[in-house]
């Protein structure tokens, strides 16, 4: 989709697609069970990484309390997700949309800080690496690999990667997997295939790699009824 603009705010929702918002400022990783919002007027173009569903609803306004000056992660909850559905299938006129939009706008949370936050290059190379690896984050290849796959040397991609993203390519790569590790979890996976799903060996690794990104134990994210995973043993200290 081109860049285009509107007046009327936008929450995307994606359920299984994988998708990416570009906007002058970054691109936005939206991977399924996350959302964003997009405040009216800001210029945005939509591209799908990977298909399957998700939902778009456009907000007027002069209706919508949120002041939220630039797009957003946010939460999408069981009963957020329940309202999206009910407004996707409601048109404007409906006597029960104004108040599901309200109690829409309240459930509204931004992604709290230890959420993984992903920004996608915009150089074709390293853009196709990322979008390879968006795809399939257990892909083990090094960014030696990756500079043959797209014919670029290794210091150049290095150097594009902290350029764009901010990050090294080890630390997004990292990051990357640890977003598609907390989606798995909350989604019922266990530690150990959620590891290895998303290119870990061995789960005492993962949750080391994990706690260092978000601060907190996959345990955290797993969904009702599974048993919180072993914590990894402490580092031994010097005699």
């Amino acid at each position: 989709m081109t860049a285009h603009s509107h007046p009327e705010h936008m929450l995307l929702w994606s359920a299984s697609a994988t998708l990416t918002i570009g906007t002058p400022g970054r691109d936005w990783l939206v991977p399924p069970g996350y959302g964003l919002w997009v405040p009216g007027w800001t210029e945005h173009s939509v591209s799908t990484l990977r298909f399957g569903e998700g939902s778009v609803l456009a907000f007027a306004p002069e209706r919508c309390p949120i002041t939220w000056a630039r797009p957003t992660g946010v939460s999408i909850t069981p009963l957020l997700r329940e309202l999206i559905a009910h407004l996707c299938r409601t048109g404007p006129q409906d006597t029960t949309r104004a108040p599901a939009e309200a109690l829409a706008f309240a459930l509204l949370t931004p992604l709290p800080d230890h959420d993984i936050q992903v920004a996608m290059p915009t150089d074709p190379r390293v853009r196709a690496i990322a979008e390879r690896l968006v795809a399939d984050p257990s892909d083990p290849r090094e960014l030696a690999a990756w500079a043959d796959h797209v014919h670029a040397g290794v210091r150049t991609l290095s150097r594009l990667f902290v350029a764009e993203t901010g990050l090294s390519f080890a630390r997004w790569r990292t990051q990357v997997r640890i977003r598609a590790a907390i989606h798995l979890l909350s989604d019922g996976a266990t530690v150990e295939s959620t590891a290895r799903a998303v290119g870990y060996r061995k789960p005492s690794a993962f949750i080391a790699a994990f706690r260092r990104a978000t601060g907190q134990t996959p345990g955290t994210y797993l969904g009702p009824g599974d048993p919180p995973p072993p914590s990894p043993p402490p580092p031994l200290s010097p005699r």
